[in-house]
């Protein structure tokens, strides 16, 4: 009997963790955040969530497909009212750059991922980004993946509030 409930806790408490959808970390806030930092939280998860899965597409710039620049376009312009240049190439001209260590939510985060090819994201803190994947669509992913963390080339704060 003893053994039998232990399986059926180790079962349960299995399933119930398999099927939790992860948190967004965007809704996450502490105390010591201002309220503005709040709303703009609010703001990105409330873009994420309506852009998420939106498929990749060069070039795109619609919920039919989209791709990296156009999304941080998208998203720099609704929750910061910032105008972004189209390319990724010119983004990665905008604003100041930022080591690592000071990179903070709302701060672009830029890669190489080929010879002559650039993505972007935008960073949310603890390690993750938003973006539009070429294989995946709209997501959220983190730095430390050993793919990004391999391509990883800087961050860019073309907020001026930040």
């Amino acid at each position: 009997m003893k053994k039998t409930s232990l399986f059926f806790i180790f079962i349960s408490s299995f399933l119930v963790g398999c099927a939790s959808q992860p948190q967004i970390p965007l809704a996450l806030t502490t105390p010591t955040q201002s309220p503005l930092m709040q709303e703009e939280q609010q703001e990105v998860s409330e873009l994420y969530q309506s852009w998420e899965g939106v498929p990749y597409q060069f070039g795109g710039a619609s919920k039919k497909g989209i791709d990296c620049s156009a999304f941080m376009q998208v998203a720099m312009s609704t929750v910061y009212q910032l105008h972004l240049p189209r390319s990724t190439e010119l983004q990665s001209k905008q604003g100041k750059y930022i080591s690592e260590e000071k990179a903070t939510f709302g701060d672009l985060v830029f890669f190489k991922t080929g010879w002559n090819q650039r993505h972007v994201g935008l960073y949310l803190g603890n390690k993750e980004f938003m973006h539009a994947s070429t294989s995946k669509g709209v997501i959220i992913s983190r730095l430390d993946n050993p793919y990004w963390a391999d391509k990883f080339w800087q961050f860019r704060r073309v907020n001026p509030n930040i």
